[in-house]
């Protein structure tokens, strides 16, 4: 079997940067400029520029950043996998499973906005695994990384698929003589009419004989968010949001509806969005 050679901690070692915000390759190129035993031989602003410059490059280190569009850092590494992976030390702003992973697999991991301190940190652990490993074992644990990230996203839509099914695609609504089904991606909002609720289609209403409770537990709630004591909204339909007094918003629907935000369910549509409003 064939030995991959050692990298000498006193040789100099090349190093790419790899991230599409011009800011971060400021600071990552600015505290690489005190170690003369780094030379940067280039920096690329999305993945795709980064396979090309890799393969060009071959670099033996790479800060690379996770989340960039089109093609992201784990897609830099499938692409390059089928021949010698650089070390990497990965930029990450997002993806809590990421930075598991990274701690099981990856040389290290820089999660956004890092210090310098730490920075430091992590180019030693870096060049110390490039003096001691073999090559071949950084490509090892990189395609660990790699199967471990594709095992976690097949269950994670292997749940998605699950708790979409319990969930009503169509709802029956008796009207006029006659039961008509509507499919539940189709509702742009829901009020509370008394005993029934109404469901608002396209400028079109129905009234459905059922408690507004029972009717949200059968609907998926990563579509649809209460937005009032008796107010349903599907997101797909969400336009803008507007501020409004006292921590309140209204929120404009793409057919020109406004219904009220309250503070109550506020930090439900929060949590749905991802971000603080």
């Amino acid at each position: 079997m064939e030995h991959a050679k050692l990298i000498s901690l006193n040789m100099k070692n090349r190093a790419l940067i790899v991230d599409d915000e011009p800011l971060a390759r400021e600071v990552i190129r600015a505290w690489l400029q005190p170690h003369p035993e780094i030379t940067l031989v280039g920096e690329a602003t999305n993945g795709w520029e980064a396979v090309a410059a890799i393969r060009r490059q071959q670099p033996d280190l790479v800060f690379l950043d996770v989340q960039m569009p089109d093609l992201d850092g784990f897609g830099v590494v499938h692409e390059i996998a089928a021949e010698r992976l650089p070390a990497i030390v990965f930029v990450t702003a997002y993806d809590q499973f990421a930075v598991r992973a990274f701690e099981v697999h990856a040389l290290d991991y820089l999660l956004k906005p890092f210090t310098q301190a730490r920075f430091e940190q992590a180019l030693q652990r870096a060049r110390q695994q490039l003096a001691q490993a073999h090559v071949g074992d950084i490509d090892q644990r990189l395609r660990a990384l790699l199967a471990d990230r594709a095992r976690v996203y097949s269950h994670d839509d292997q749940d998605k698929k699950n708790s979409a099914a319990k969930y009503s695609d169509r709802l029956a609504v008796k009207e006029s003589g006659k039961v008509l089904l509507l499919k539940a991606d189709e509702i742009d909002w829901i009020e509370a009419a008394g005993d029934y609720v109404c469901l608002h289609v396209a400028r079109k209403s129905h009234l459905l004989n059922e408690s507004m409770n029972s009717l949200v537990a059968k609907l998926d709630p990563n579509h649809f968010v209460r937005v009032h004591r008796s107010t349903v909204v599907n997101l797909e339909r969400v336009k803008e949001l507007h501020p409004h007094f006292n921590g309140e918003y209204f929120i404009l629907l793409h057919d020109g509806t406004q219904l009220k935000l309250s503070r109550t369910y506020r930090e439900s549509l929060q949590s749905l969005l991802g971000q603080h409003l």
